[in-house]
């Protein structure tokens, strides 16, 4: 069975949920294809930037999602056996996005799917990955997704690719994606029961051995992530999970005990390939790339969620201009790019001194210089540029309500009003 649609969205995650979203409460017919079944999956990033919570909330979204359960955090610190080095606290934000929020990303996925399915024009194909893209000469005008019974055909004046780092979209649009391993790491990723834990802030623990990031995690967990040298997770599994899980206790002894218990078998722990990258191109005739299939971004500074929601409210009014005028080609559609491009070199440079910041190689002279260097910051002006860059972003971005079909009034007007 073919479907004929405004906008066909590849991958219901945060940019593409919220760019259906987006085009659906502006009166365009969206179909949004997923290749898993179920949103009750594993994820990767769960905490969001006030940035994200700014756009959500105008969204009416923010709300709902909180109440399915999530954690405030309210700083971000640094820590070097045990020494504190830097401690930023995001209550000096203005409010009320002082905090950063722990939030499932399924609760997210789930309250954007809801408002998602309130509008006729949604059509959503679970289990039904891409296989194909439709083409009239040079433009995208469709895809084939699903197998079997489940394979549909599904037409479009516009596609877009939502579906991840490892998009299967950019490639078969044949887009090469440019790979930084800047970061020098790679994250092994598990939970633990969080016990009397109530810290509510994220931690980057530096000890002699491997850093080690800890956050809590909704329901009653803490989230770690234990880094290593990039490429290194095949030699040091060769030695075997108890070594490897007795390594772990180490660097974590508040968390030794629940280690031992929890971390029995390899498939306990998830292996995260840690890049950033770009892709070389972000559009084509009839074809955009959105969140990850563009720009990849490593975990620090946990920009994900915050980059794929703005990137689609950026992408919400070009993809209007174009079902307007009929222009579906290249130009038309990369209205947006080249001031996000811009954006995203920032994000990938400050995240590049992050990085080297938090992660980087010890010795008695960095060893020496870190701790004055992370309290001198904390006293000046550049202090609160870099919080406010990390927390909201490179420039203000806002939700265009004015293009809703029904004009509602975003979180922030209704307040003003």
């Amino acid at each position: 069975m073919d479907i004929e649609t405004d906008v066909c969205v590849v991958g219901a995650g945060p940019a593409g949920l919220t760019l259906a979203l987006l085009m659906l409460r502006s009166g365009a017919r969206v179909t949004v294809v997923e290749r898993t079944r179920s949103f009750e999956r594993e994820y990767r990033g769960e905490i969001l930037q006030p940035g994200a919570m700014t756009l959500l909330d105008d969204l009416g979204i923010l709300a709902g999602a909180r109440a399915r359960g999530g954690y405030e955090l309210g700083r971000f610190q640094l820590l070097e056996n045990e020494r504190l080095l830097m401690n930023i606290d995001y209550g000096t934000l203005p409010p009320p996005y002082g905090f950063l929020l722990s939030l499932p990303q399924q609760h997210l996925l789930k309250e954007l799917f809801e408002a998602c399915s309130r509008h006729p024009g949604f059509a959503y194909l679970e289990g039904c990955g891409i296989r194909e893209l439709v083409g009239d000469g040079n433009a995208v005008t469709g895809i084939v997704c699903g197998q079997g019974e489940r394979r549909r055909r599904i037409a479009a004046p516009v596609t877009v690719a939502a579906d991840g780092r490892y998009s299967k979209t950019r490639q078969l649009a044949g887009i090469r994606q440019h790979r930084l391993d800047a970061f020098a790491h790679d994250i092994l990723w598990f939970r633990v029961p969080a016990g009397d834990r109530r810290d509510r802030s994220v931690r980057v623990h530096r000890t002699a051995g491997d850093p080690v990031l800890i956050y809590d995690s909704y329901p009653d967990c803490v989230q770690i992530g234990w880094t290593l040298p990039h490429n290194g997770y095949r030699r040091i599994a060769e030695e075997g999970v108890e070594r490897l899980r007795t390594r772990i206790a180490r660097a974590v002894p508040a968390y030794a005990d629940q280690v031992l218990e929890r971390v029995t078998k390899l498939t306990d722990l998830t292996l995260l390939d840690v890049f950033s990258g770009y892709a070389e191109e972000w559009t084509a005739d009839g074809l955009v790339l959105l969140g990850d299939s563009a720009h990849t971004h490593s975990p620090i500074g946990a920009q994900g969620i915050n980059l794929a929601v703005q990137d689609a409210v950026l992408l919400h009014p070009v993809l209007l201009t174009a079902l307007r005028t009929g222009d579906f080609g290249k130009e038309a559609l990369s209205a947006w790019v080249p001031a996000r491009r811009k954006d995203i070199e920032k994000v990938f440079a400050l995240q590049a001194r992050q990085s080297k910041a938090m992660l980087g190689g010890g010795g008695r002279i960095a060893g020496a210089v870190r701790p004055l260097a992370a309290r001198a910051l904390a006293h000046t002006p550049l202090y609160g540029k870099i919080l406010r860059a990390i927390a909201f972003g490179a420039r203000p971005i806002t939700v265009r309500s004015d293009l809703f079909e029904k004009a509602e009034p975003t979180r922030r007007e209704a307040a003003e009003a």
